[in-house]
Formats: structure tokens, sequence, C-alpha cells
């Protein structure tokens, strides 16, 4: 793993060490998990977003055979 030093203001990191155990290892535990959820949140809003430009038809929604050219 690479380490990752940040900086945060006082209150956040009180109310870190409140919701995250106060060892460190479990700290940056804590931390890795909620980088991991925004960011697969961000992967899935870009997904949607793709899907509501250009979503799938209903008429070959199950045919594979033929997909659909995707316009960016």
């Amino acid at each position: 793993m690479k380490p990752l030093l940040i900086q945060m203001d006082e209150q956040t990191l009180n109310a870190l060490n409140r919701v995250a155990a106060p060892e460190k290892r479990q700290r940056s535990e804590f931390v890795r998990r909620a980088i991991r959820k925004a960011v697969r949140q961000a992967e899935y809003r870009a997904m949607r977003d793709a899907y509501r430009k250009q979503p799938d038809s209903a008429l070959d929604g199950d045919d594979w055979s033929a997909p659909e050219e995707f316009k960016a």
C-alpha cells in the first residue's frame, strides 16, 4: 500500500476519532473504506448519467446479438 498524508481541521479529526476506533490502523481502514465508497458512488453516478443520455431501446433490450452503437 502507498501512504497518503492528509491534513484536516481539528473538528473533523475529532469527529473521525469518535466514529472510527481510536487505534490508528482502524482509523486508517475507516478512511480507506470511505474513499472506496465515494469512488464507487462516483462511478455509478457516471454510469447512470451515460444511460440517461443514451438509454437502451425497449425493442432490443434483451437481444445482445446486435448491440447499439454508443455515441459519446
